[in-house]
C-alpha cells in the first residue's frame, strides 16, 4: 500500500469536524478503495478548546492557516474557513506555492481570485478541487468539468441556496409572511444571524460566478452577475403564482445568448411542472441544457455538515488517486473573456403587480404606457380586495393589479414601469418577477 495521504484541515466548523469524523469512521473502506491510507495530521480553527464531537488529538495544532498550509507534515491543505479574503486566500496561496494540492469549499473565495489560484496551482502541478463549493453534496462540479466532455453548454440554471427556498416553500406551504419564515430559518440553523449573503443573493451569484467558467470555459467575471434576492417577495406573490401555475425560486441562471454571457440572480416563476419546481425545503437543484445530452437535473442536499463533507471526501479521493489536470475544465490561461450579456437586455415573460389607485383614468396610463413600449400582455387580473391597503380618511383606495407580459427585454419593462409610476396612478414600488417557461 501507498504512503498515507497527509490533511492539514483549516476550519473546524460543522463541515470540517463531519469530514474529519467520516474519514475517521470510513478509514478502512477508504484505504481499501484508494490503495492508500487518509489521515488528518494537522488542524487549525478560532477556538482550541471547543468540543467538535471528533478526534482531533493526534493532529498537531496550527495557531494560523498559513503555517498549517505550508508545514511539511501535510500533503493536502483542506481549506474550510471560507471569506473572501484573509487568512483563507493567504493560506491557499500559501499551500500551492509549496507545491500541494488544495482542496476548499469555499465560493467566495474562488468567484473573487479563481482564476489567479488556478493558475497558480496549474503552475505548479497541483490539483485545486472544489465540489463542495457549489449545491452542497450535488456533484455538479465534476458533472461539469469530466462527465459533459464533449458537450457544448447552452445553459445552467438552478436553486443553489438551501435557506432562500426553505423560505419560500414555508410561505407556500404554510401561507406565512417572509419575516416569520426568516425568523424560522435562523431559530433551525439555516440562516445566520446576518442572513444578507443568503436573502440577497449574493451566495448564490457566487455559486453563479464557478459555474458559469465551467460551463463556458470563460474568465470567472462576478462583477457581470445581476443579483436580486428574495426579501421583496410576499404572501400575495406566492399566492398568485399558485393561482398561475407557478411557484416562485430564486435561480441562479449562466446561459449563452446571442449578446454574450448572461449571468443573473433572481426571484423566478417556475411552471410547476418544472423539475426545479418540485425542489422543496433546504433542498438545492441544478439544471444543465447542453447540445449531446440535452436536458439534465441533478437534485440533492445543498447544505449541512454530512452532505458537504461528502462532496470534501470526494475530492480528498481524487487527489489520493493522483487526479489533478485544469481547475475549470480549460486552462486557467485559455479561458476566454466572455462578452458580458446585461441584464437589460434579458428578454423573456414577466410577472408585474401593481398597487394601483382606484381612480379615473389609471388603467388607460397602464395600457398606453406598455403599447408605447411595444409590451404585449398575456393576461390582466385586478383581483378586488385581495392584498388591498386599508381605506383611510380622504385617501383613495388601492388595489392590486396583475400583469403577465409575454416576452419582452427587461429596458422595456422599466421604461414602462417608469412611465406608469410618473403618471401618478401607484400606491407603492411595483414588483417584478421573471418567469422561466
Amino acid at each position: 500500500m501507498n504512503a498515507p495521504l497527509r490533511l492539514g484541515v483549516a476550519g473546524l466548523g460543522t463541515v470540517g469536524a463531519a469530514v474529519i469524523r467520516i474519514l475517521q469512521t470510513k478509514a478502512d473502506t477508504l484505504a481499501s478503495e484508494l490503495g492508500r491510507a487518509v489521515t488528518v495530521t494537522g488542524v487549525t480553527a478560532r477556538d482550541r478548546t471547543k468540543d467538535r464531537g471528533c478526534d482531533i488529538s493526534t493532529a498537531r495544532w496550527f495557531d494560523d492557516a498559513a503555517s498549517l498550509a505550508a508545514s511539511p507534515d501535510i500533503d493536502v491543505f483542506v481549506e474550510l474557513m471560507g471569506g473572501a479574503g484573509d487568512p483563507a486566500r493567504s493560506a491557499v496561496e500559501a499551500a500551492l506555492t509549496s507545491g500541494k494540492s488544495v482542496i476548499t469549499a469555499n465560493k467566495a473565495l474562488l468567484a473573487a481570485h479563481g482564476q489567479a489560484l488556478a493558475a497558480l496551482a496549474e503552475r505548479q502541478g497541483v490539483a485545486l478541487l472544489y465540489e463542495a463549493s457549489a449545491a452542497g453534496g450535488i456533484p455538479v462540479i465534476k458533472t461539469l468539468r469530466e462527465a459533459l466532455s464533449g458537450n457544448s453548454v447552452h445553459k445552467v440554471s438552478g436553486i443553489l441556496n438551501g435557506t432562500c427556498n426553505y423560505i419560500l416553500t414555508r410561505m407556500e406551504v404554510e401561507n406565512l409572511d417572509f419575516r416569520t419564515c426568516l425568523v424560522e430559518a435562523q431559530r433551525l440553523g439555516y440562516a445566520e444571524a446576518d442572513p444578507t449573503a443568503d436573502i440577497g443573493g449574493f451566495d448564490t451569484a457566487n455559486k453563479v460566478a464557478i459555474l458559469t467558467s465551467l460551463a463556458f470555459g470563460t474568465e470567472i467575471d462576478s462583477d457581470a452577475i445581476y443579483v436580486e434576492g428574495i426579501a421583496s417577495i410576499t404572501s400575495l406573490d406566492i399566492r398568485l403564482a399558485d393561482e398561475l401555475g407557478y411557484r416562485i425560486k430564486l435561480l441562479g441562471v449562466a446561459e449563452r445568448t446571442p449578446a454574450g454571457i448572461e449571468q443573473r440572480v433572481h426571484p423566478t416563476m417556475v411552471p410547476k411542472t418544472a423539475p426545479l419546481a418540485q425542489v422543496m425545503g433546504v433542498t438545492n437543484a441544478v439544471t444543465i441544457d447542453a447540445d449531446a445530452v440535452g436536458q439534465l437535473t441533478l437534485i440533492g442536499p445543498g447544505a449541512g455538515g454530512d452532505a458537504t463533507a461528502s462532496a470534501v471526501i470526494g475530492d480528498i479521493a481524487e487527489v489520493a488517486k493522483g487526479g489533478a489536470g485544469p481547475v475549470f475544465r480549460l486552462p486557467a490561461a485559455r479561458l476566454e473573456k466572455a462578452p458580458r450579456a446585461a441584464m437589460q437586455r434579458h428578454e423573456g415573460g414577466y410577472y408585474v403587480r401593481l398597487q394601483v389607485l382606484d381612480r379615473k383614468g389609471a388603467f388607460a396610463a397602464i395600457a398606453s404606457s406598455m403599447a408605447e413600449n411595444s409590451i404585449s400582455l398575456e393576461s390582466i387580473l385586478q383581483k378586488g380586495q385581495l392584498g388591498s391597503k386599508p381605506l383611510l380618511k380622504d385617501t383613495v383606495p388601492s388595489v392590486p393589479v396583475i400583469l403577465i407580459t409575454y416576452a419582452t427585454t427587461e429596458t422595456a419593462i422599466r421604461a414602462a414601469l417608469d412611465a406608469i409610476d410618473a403618471e401618478g396612478v401607484l400606491d407603492g414600488q411595483p414588483q417584478v418577477i421573471r418567469i422561466e417557461r
